[in-house]
């Protein structure tokens, strides 16, 4: 799930190469942190919060597919 989170992110902004994702585990939900150049903050989570709201549609979709609770969050 990692990767294809990473794969969104990565089409997304300008600087791939900034984007860093971490995992971590809250009890039985796994939370998987995104930081992306501060340029290339808007372009994830997009005008209203839309895009970041659809990464996270498409992300617990997947989850939900293989029994896995998840989160996404976007941190500075």
């Amino acid at each position: 799930m990692k990767e294809l989170l990473t794969y969104i992110v990565q089409n997304l902004t300008d600087d791939p190469d900034a984007v860093k994702i971490t995992e971590k585990q809250v009890g039985a939900e796994t939370v998987f942190e995104v930081r992306v150049a501060n340029d290339d903050m808007g372009k994830v989570i997009g005008r209203h919060g839309r895009i970041v709201k659809e990464i996270r549609v498409i992300m617990k979709a997947v989850a939900q597919r293989q029994g896995k609770r998840i989160s996404v969050e976007i941190v500075d």
